[in-house]
This record gives structure tokens, sequence and C-alpha cells, in this order.
């Protein structure tokens, strides 16, 4: 199959032809039709990620056909159209008997733990706990998004930061987990403000429903929040994982508010310093959310179905795998979701 490999961190991404990945007894391998280039790809391709064993294929936001079945699987077939979260669960350890099956302890990853879906053909483990199924009016360049991107922030906005109708919601970095955070927090009546440093991103995020913008780069945000909300946000977002995006977060928030952390802080790129005796003085919840697990998608879904929720419309490139290296290394450059498409 073609794929785009590295052999180095931070090296050269090229697109080469390598062997065919084949099933676990308990997997699947998928041909795959899409799939999103996401920040988490390129942490991994920076070296941040313990899991990356060179030489590597990245991509871990994918939608395709089922290609080929293990023996163990019950409920796929060839052909199906499936997508699958970047956390493929055991569904046999204690987080997943909870139905926590996105913080399961013997997790594999797609171009983490194994090679990725920036390719032609991708395995993934445990099929009958992590796949699911797509509804055949949605382009895999729609479903793709949702692996990572768009069910992380969803279940960041409603099952951890629990969002109700009529609160203040402040999302900081408009990349695609932010622009999807904007787009659930608005649909389930909220009031949100996106932060980020580049017009492009601030654009689509008030296209996605924000009521008010911040420049990231331009004064004190946490003061803006604090004004723009009338004493701070219920709900805040680091959707963008950085020392400067998880203090202005915690820092813009009312008493008694949320922060959920979503993006990534690899230790490489330095440990945020969070106000522990603000937190204890205004009860401040500080929260983490790590994706979503299969069983999960139904209610997301059906928001799809509905048109209450149009993750469609965060996809803002379609490429080729030929032009999947230089994106992947340009992650943050450009606003929106870009998808390869063609393989």
């Amino acid at each position: 199959m073609r794929a785009l490999v590295f052999e180095e961190f931070g090296g050269p991404l090229a697109v080469r032809v390598v062997d065919d990945p084949r099933p676990a007894p308990d997997g699947v391998v998928v041909r795959v039709g899409a799939s999103g280039i996401c920040r988490s790809d390129w942490h991994g391709w920076s070296g941040h990620d313990p899991d990356v064993v060179l030489p590597h294929v990245p991509g871990h936001e994918l939608a395709g056909t089922v290609a080929a079945v293990g023996e163990r699987v019950r409920h796929w077939a060839v052909g199906d159209r499936v997508t699958v979260p970047f956390v493929c669960a055991c569904g046999r350890c204690g987080p997943c008997r909870d139905g926590a099956g996105q913080v399961c302890a013997a997790q594999t990853q797609p171009g983490f733990t194994h090679w990725g879906s920036l390719a032609e053909l991708v395995a993934l483990d445990a099929a009958d706990v992590n796949l699911v199924a797509l509804p055949e009016d949605m382009p895999f360049a729609t479903a793709a998004s949702l692996g990572c991107r768009f069910a992380t922030a969803y279940r960041a906005v409603t099952a951890v930061g629990r969002v109700r109708p009529g609160e203040w919601v402040a999302v900081h970095g408009c990349g695609g987990v932010g622009l999807s955070a904007v787009q659930v927090a608005v649909a389930a009546g909220a009031r949100v403000v996106a932060v980020d440093v580049t017009p492009g991103a601030l654009e689509l995020a008030r296209a996605c429903g924000a009521e008010h913008v911040v420049d990231g780069s331009a004064g004190d945000v946490p003061a803006a929040v604090q004004e723009l909300t009338g004493g701070g946000a219920h709900v805040s977002l680091d959707a963008l994982g950085s020392t400067v995006t998880c203090g202005n977060s915690v820092a813009g928030l009312r008493w008694r508010g949320r922060h959920v952390q979503v993006g990534l802080l690899p230790p490489a790129l330095g440990r945020p310093v969070v106000p522990m005796d603000r937190v204890i003085a205004e009860e401040l919840a500080v929260l983490g959310s790590h994706g979503m697990a299969a069983a999960d998608y139904p209610a997301m879904l059906s928001l799809i179905a509905a048109g209450r929720l149009r993750p469609d419309l965060l996809v803002t490139r379609e490429l080729d795998l030929d032009g999947a290296g230089d994106a992947l290394a340009a992650v943050g450059r450009e606003p929106g979701i870009a998808v390869v498409t063609s393989f």
C-alpha cells in the first residue's frame, strides 16, 4: 500500500510503498476513504508521544470501508462503511466495563501505538467494541473529522464540561477541536467567546456561532473574557494545548467555573502554571477530557443527522496523500480541518 512515512522525529515525511497490514483475530483492516490531519499527528511526528516507534505512519482520524475481517469479529463484514474513535478500547478492563473506553487501560491508537490512517489501509483492534457504522449519506471527509476533533469536542462540552443553556463558554484555540467546541456549545444553547491569534480562525468561529471573538495576541485575554461574559465564563476549554492557553482558560473563569483541558500538553513544551490558590478559593473545577468512546457516538450522530451539528462546515481543505506531509508539518497555519481524500 501507499503510506505517508517518517523515519526520524521532525524529519522528512514521504509517501512510500509499504507492506499491507493484516487484521488481528478481533480486528479489521479498513480501506481508508478519508483521513484527517490533526495537531496530535504533529505531536507524534515531533517526538512528543512515547508510543511512537520509528519508522512510522501517522494518522488517527479516519473513515472508510472494511477490507478484511479477523476470525473472531462478529458484527462487521467486508464492505461496511465505518469510522472509529482515535482510542481503540479493549472492552475488558475496568474503565471499559464502566463505559469509559476513552481512557481504556489497554488502549491502542492508530497513528501512535501502531501505524495509522494516512495510508491506503489501516488495521484497527477490537472491532466489535470500536467500530461505528456510518450513515450512507455521510461523506467520508465529514466522518473522518469525527474520530478525534469533533467527537472529542462533543464529549468535552456536553459530558465533561456539562454545558447548560444560557451559560457562557470560552474556547481558547480555534483549530479543529476549538471550532467543533464552538459548534457544540452553541447547539447546547450556550453563549460562546472564541479566542485565537489568527483572523481566519476567528472568522470561522463567528461562522460557527461564537457571539464574541478575542484576538489572543492582543492584550489581557482573561480580562477580555471576564468583561465580555459579565464576570467570567461558566465553562472554559483549552482546545489548543499550551502553557498560555491553559493559564488563560483558568484565569477567565467565574466563581465555581469549570476548566476543561482538551489540547495536549506534552512536557516537552513546558508545564502550565495553574493558580491552585484561586482554584480552592473560588471552587473552580479543573477537568481533563480525552476523546469519546464508540458507544457514545449515537447521540452525536443523531444531532448531525438533524442538522443541528455541521462537522462538514469545518472541513476547509481536501488533499491527496502526496500533499499530506506538507500539511502535517504546517498544522495550525491555516484555519479549519484538512482531510486527505485521495490515496
